[in-house]
């Protein structure tokens, strides 16, 4: 048998189209070095979105209780609904979407175990001939998670120039990745804004697929704190939820994806099929839900000390973003975000790469960045 004929596992070669490593490992890879080089330097962290703030006390008492109910035969719960337990989806269709007066039901949410995993999930299904628009810059799982499934990307400018708005696609595209308030540039959409790109999408048959993991550090009117605030979104728009940056769940781990019921995605014979039923069978096959102690503690952010337990935490970051936003504007550099979103978006002196002043963060100052074409801070305050 010749080398040619011989058998083997062959490897899915989208994956040699990615970069080396995952931005945020080569961050840490950065940190690590320096840090070992360094070992009596005090590194302030503004890189990766992880939180300082402990989880909530709320959410903790919660927890506690049930570690204390799964180890009586009386309260154990074993495998749980892959979907999520029904106290947690009633509270979420209650408090994140009646209380802006919209119509979800209960089997249209998903609970998971990050924002992260359904963005890059979503994608099982969908045909891998599907075109993709993604803004551009861009949360990196969004892109790094089709290159993986070969599919054609179109970027979306958001910059400077357009005001960080970015413009409809001039060509056809089947899948729209939004994320507003925008990681990384900290930046919104208004609710009119918005509503051209549900319109697109409906003239398109497109599914956008809308990351809303930062409305709670919404502070503006008119700029939508769900999606479906818009006329016409719940036909064409999937949306993820996150409980990371709120409750302090980076560890912890829970989030939810909508899918509503009317999302409908086609066979190449034209067939409609619901997209809700889609995604549930995903689940059930690739999914053994979130843990039944995560999510009386994800219950616990809806309780009355949760929420109010919860703004105090979103109000101590965005302190934080509004101490650095103006910081460096006083220092003359030009900077965007902070306002609605935690997150400071930094432009770089023209005459540097942001990897260049990344490194220059870093050994001068001992202040951890995420370098783009700009660079972005902060969950930790400087003080």
């Amino acid at each position: 048998m010749s080398q040619k004929e011989e058998k083997m596992s062959l490897i899915n070669e989208n994956f040699m189209k990615l970069e080396d490593s995952y931005l945020f490992s080569t961050i840490a890879k950065k940190v690590a070095k320096y840090t070992k080089e360094n070992p009596d330097k005090k590194i302030i962290k503004l890189g990766i979105g992880d939180v300082t703030k402990p989880i909530v006390p709320a959410c903790l008492e919660a927890m506690h209780k049930a570690v204390d109910e799964i180890g009586t035969k009386e309260g154990f719960k074993g495998y749980g609904p892959e979907q999520g337990y029904e106290f947690l989806r009633k509270a979420i269709v209650e408090n994140d979407y009646k209380a802006l007066g919209v119509e979800i039901a209960e089997d249209e949410v998903f609970v998971s175990d990050g924002a992260k995993c359904d963005c890059g999930n979503i994608v099982d299904i969908f045909a891998s001939s599907n075109k993709v628009a993604i803004t551009d810059p861009v949360y990196p799982v969004y892109l790094d998670t089709n290159i993986m499934c070969g599919r054609d990307i179109t970027y979306l400018p958001v910059t400077e120039e357009n005001g960080f708005i970015p413009e409809l696609p001039k060509e056809k595209v089947d899948m729209i990745y939004l994320c507003f308030p925008n990681n990384p540039t900290g930046t919104v959409l208004t609710k009119e804004q918005l509503k051209k790109w549900v319109d697109y999408a409906k003239e398109n048959k497109a599914i956008i697929l809308y990351d809303s993991a930062y409305e709670a550090f919404i502070t503006q009117e008119n700029v939508p704190h769900s999606i479906y605030e818009v006329e016409g979104a719940l036909d064409v728009a999937i949306e993820f939820k996150s409980y990371s940056k709120t409750a302090g769940f980076t560890g912890v781990r829970c989030a939810y994806v909508i899918v509503p019921k009317r999302l409908k995605g086609y066979t190449k014979e034209g067939e409609e099929i619901l997209l809700n039923k889609l995604w549930n069978r995903r689940t059930c096959t690739k999914f053994n839900g979130v843990s039944y102690i995560v999510q009386r503690a994800a219950e616990a952010t809806y309780s009355e000390e949760g929420k109010k337990q919860i703004k105090e935490n979103i109000k101590a970051y965005l302190e934080n973003a509004k101490i650095i936003k103006e910081g460096l504007e006083k220092a003359g550099f030009t900077v965007y975000g902070g306002v609605n979103s935690p997150y400071v978006w930094l432009k770089v002196p023209n005459q540097m790469t942001s990897w260049e002043f990344f490194d220059k963060l870093l050994e001068e100052v001992n202040i951890v960045g995420t370098p783009r074409k700009w660079i972005w801070s902060p969950w930790r305050g400087i003080f």
